[in-house]
């Protein structure tokens, strides 16, 4: 069973900003990679604990998806 996401709820909006609009066109194919730099790239908005957090329960996440 997947781990959660230790984010906030709040960032969901910036997630799918992120995803299915991304910022560079390496990341417009809707690919897991993608999807994951949709993350990080909101992660940016949080303070350095919170994003510290974040960061490494997405991986943690995503090593139980895989």
């Amino acid at each position: 069973m997947a781990q959660p996401i230790d984010a906030p709820k709040h960032l969901m909006k910036a997630v799918h900003r992120h995803y299915f609009e991304p910022e560079y066109d390496a990341f417009k194919p809707r690919t897991l990679w993608s999807l994951k730099n949709a993350f990080t790239s909101a992660f940016k908005e949080l303070d350095p604990i919170p994003m510290y957090r974040a960061t490494s329960s997405l991986g943690t996440y995503f090593d139980t998806v895989n």
